[in-house]
């Protein structure tokens, strides 16, 4: 029988109790570190301003700072300067973050089923529910090699056909 993998826990405090719900949302519970994460995974952010920019739920400056600080000091993110401008730093999802996406996949296709969403903000959510545990490995292969490795987004992966459908849902909703 093969033993587990030992791996390393993250470098968090000792929450109220050690039930692994509580611990998880202890770490992920507020409004705003999922919402980072999923930007960087699913919209391809990985610099301050893009993740300001693109926040569609309007997340302020000084929230955005914290919320990065605490997912790197949690293990989540790393930060690295960026060569290509010496003020600028880029965030990558670590692959305690990657192991996420089925997680994520699962709570948006919960509340795509259960909650009144917009079809545009939806169709990533579809299709990661309808590509199940394949789809999501894809994706989760493709993360480790673009923020682990430093590879380049592919043109033709799962990420470029999720914003892809998104961009569709988006112009249709626009007519």
């Amino acid at each position: 029988m093969l033993q587990p993998v030992a791996q390393e826990k993250l470098p968090v405090p000792a929450g109220k109790s050690g039930c692994p719900i509580n611990m998880s949302i202890e770490l992920l519970g507020d409004r705003w570190s999922l919402i980072v994460l999923r930007d960087i995974m699913f919209g391809g952010s990985t610099h301050f301003r893009e993740l300001l920019n693109a926040s569609i739920e309007g997340i302020a400056s000084n929230i955005l700072a914290s919320r990065l600080t605490k997912l790197v000091d949690a293990g989540l993110l790393t930060r690295h300067d960026d060569p290509s401008h010496r003020q600028k730093v880029a965030y990558h999802l670590t692959e305690a973050s990657i192991q996420l996406v089925p997680v994520l996949a699962q709570l948006a296709a919960w509340g795509a089923r259960w909650l009144d969403t917009t079809p545009e903000l939806t169709v990533r959510a579809e299709l990661l529910a309808a590509g199940g545990p394949p789809l999501r490995e894809r994706f989760m292969t493709e993360l480790r090699a673009t923020h682990l490795e430093g590879a380049a987004v592919p043109t033709d992966g799962v990420l470029a056909e999720l914003t892809a459908a998104y961009h569709e849902a988006t112009a249709e909703r626009a007519h």
